[in-house]
């Protein structure tokens, strides 16, 4: 029997802030208090003066070693879960994402296959790249005996992995059916293909055009849309990275109706303004990301949905890609640089130092967003997100003294640039070591 306990902690969760001690015996907690009675013999103690213990993060939105023309993004499974767990990221979720026309159990076993270098748990959502009167029942047996309990859609990336939205009714109803949650990348993909073809065609290629073909309203008009359909379906419906202020709108409105649905952002969203793709070339190159980043506006319109509980999820769409031999093939046509950035490193960090400790969010509300809410979302909790007892031992120390100054040459992520270079950071997040995790 393997004990440990952890002394003079404060315990951070979702519920409650509370100076107490915590036993863990054999990778699970437990009990929680003050001088606890019957300690096993041979206990490891840790003193955890001074620090947060909180629960493991969880990032339900990376693209590990995902696929693409200009070659896979940076981080493989194993160089993106080391990243992760430095940043006290102990789940991440991943995706599954079919060539048209391929089955889901085919690609899933792939994928499957790619993530066994991966040192943290993660799970695995399965994306609907393609639609026939087949895919039904191959959702029904990923949830019935892969069990795949989350289904991602894209209504962007027309002509490659996007759908049209008559057919995400019908995978939302195949999802309510089997109790599933179905994720949607929330882009009018029609929208921003004319607007890529017209701004191609003027000549008007950096990319500054990139957010230009993707704007607020072309993200709003497809939140709006899918709300309908999850009202229409009763469909559990996860809004995957929220940008813009008139989305925000919708999805607030929708919970207030109880609707079953939820709302995620990312930290490139929160922190940085559309500005950076004024940056000459070939800088502005890394924030190329799709939604692009967006006006300050919006950026104040999601720390006040972060508060008021409108947003869920902290993740990151961690999916980055090197500005040297990778982005800068668009370098003269930005519709041929690809889409992403990193963050699973920083996320924790990030919110820490410009939520917490910027008095625009609660120690709780820090817990929710990236972990506890996550675990409710997706059938964790109490497993993951937890304090409680009975609950895994998956926990993470913060050191709130610590500071730092963020480069992409001293981090664990695997790419040549980072779109938060220079950004000072506090806090330290330590994954807790048992033996039985």
């Amino acid at each position: 029997m393997q004990s440990l306990l952890l002394v003079n902690g404060t315990l951070i969760s979702d519920e409650s802030i509370k100076q107490e001690d915590i036993l863990i015996v054999d990778g699970r907690i437990i009990s929680t208090g003050r001088n606890l009675p019957g300690l096993p013999r041979e206990t490891t103690i840790i003193d955890a003066g001074g620090k947060y213990i909180i629960p493991g993060g969880i990032d339900p939105h990376v693209h590990f070693a995902l696929p693409t023309p200009a070659g896979p993004s940076c981080d493989d499974f194993r160089s993106g879960s080391l990243a992760a767990a430095a940043g006290g990221t102990t789940c991440i979720m991943d995706f599954v994402t079919p060539m048209p026309g391929q089955n889901l159990i085919e690609a899933l076993a792939i994928r499957r296959q790619e993530a066994e270098s991966s040192l943290l748990p993660y799970k695995l959502h399965a994306g609907i790249t393609w639609y026939d009167d087949s895919i039904p029942a191959q959702m029904q047996r990923c949830a019935e005996e892969e069990g795949i309990a989350s289904f991602k859609a894209y209504l962007a990336y027309k002509g490659s992995i996007g759908i049209e939205y008559h057919e995400l009714e019908k995978v939302m109803r195949a999802a309510a059916a089997l109790n599933a949650i179905v994720l949607v990348h929330c882009e009018e993909g029609d929208l921003i293909l004319k607007k890529q073809q017209e701004f191609v065609a003027d000549g008007k290629t950096s990319p500054l055009y990139h957010a230009l073909s993707r704007p607020p309203e072309a993200e709003a008009s497809a939140v709006k849309k899918v709300t309908d359909l999850c009202r229409k379906t009763g469909c559990r419906t996860y809004i995957v990275h929220t940008s813009a202020a008139e989305s925000l709108q919708y999805i607030r409105e929708a919970k207030a109706e109880g609707l079953p649905l939820y709302c995620e952002t990312c930290p490139q969203y929160l922190l940085l303004d559309e500005s950076v793709y004024r940056e000459p070339l070939p800088g502005s190159l890394k924030y190329v990301i799709s939604p692009p980043i967006r006006s300050r506006e919006d950026r104040e319109a999601l720390w006040l949905a972060l508060r008021d509980g409108t947003v869920d999820v902290v993740a990151t769409d961690h999916c980055p890609f090197n500005t040297f031999g990778q982005k800068d093939r668009g370098a003269d046509n930005f519709t041929l640089i690809p889409n992403g950035a990193g963050g699973v490193e920083h996320r924790l960090a990030l919110l820490y130092t410009y939520g917490v400790l910027s008095k625009r969010i609660s120690l709780q509300q820090f817990v929710k967003l990236t972990s506890a809410n996550a675990a409710k979302i997706y059938g964790l909790f109490p497993e993951k997100g937890s304090l409680l007892p009975g609950s895994a031992a998956d926990l993470v120390l913060l050191d709130p003294d610590y500071t730092s100054v963020i480069s992409a040459n001293n981090g664990m992520q695997q790419c040549d640039s980072d779109i938060y270079e220079g950004m000072p950071i506090s806090g330290k997040f330590t994954v807790v070591e048992t033996p039985s995790l």
